[in-house]
């Protein structure tokens, strides 16, 4: 599976991507951000829902991650526990599906902490490369 470049999604709390989005595509690309990670940053993580979770496999990615605050420094108080209960339930609904639950994932990190953020993407583009294709594609995926 050496030829298999994954399409991972990763939603990142604005407070906690705000220094590594500002890096720009070149930037990220130097510093080693994967180019299998595409960046959906949303004001705050607990307002990602189940459904978008799911919506992002369904649309063709092979593992997803949501990326925020601290638990206990959250910006917008809980946002990142309720994130994290959003992505136990998709990782719950993937393994009833038998698909590794591996495939999404949450990350706590600090406002700011840019080499921390790379390090996930490149975590995760190496999980999903040893993982292979998402089995939730379809024929045509």
């Amino acid at each position: 599976m050496s030829d298999f470049t994954p399409n991972i999604r990763a939603f990142c709390c604005h407070y906690t991507s705000q220094q590594t989005c500002a890096e720009g595509p070149e930037g990220l690309k130097q510093d080693g951000f994967p180019e299998s990670v595409s960046l959906f940053r949303v004001p705050c993580t607990g307002k990602i829902q189940v459904s978008t979770l799911l919506q992002a496999f369904e649309d063709g990615a092979d593992a997803v991650y949501v990326v925020g605050c601290p638990v206990d420094s959250c910006h917008n108080v809980k946002g990142s526990q309720r994130a994290a209960k959003r992505v136990l339930a998709v990782k719950t609904a993937l393994s009833e599906l038998d698909v590794e639950a591996e495939r999404i994932e949450m990350f706590h990190l600090e406002r700011g902490f840019h080499p921390e953020f790379v390090a996930v993407a490149q975590e995760m583009d190496k999980k999903i490369k040893k993982l292979g294709p998402s089995p939730l594609k379809g024929e045509s995926a």
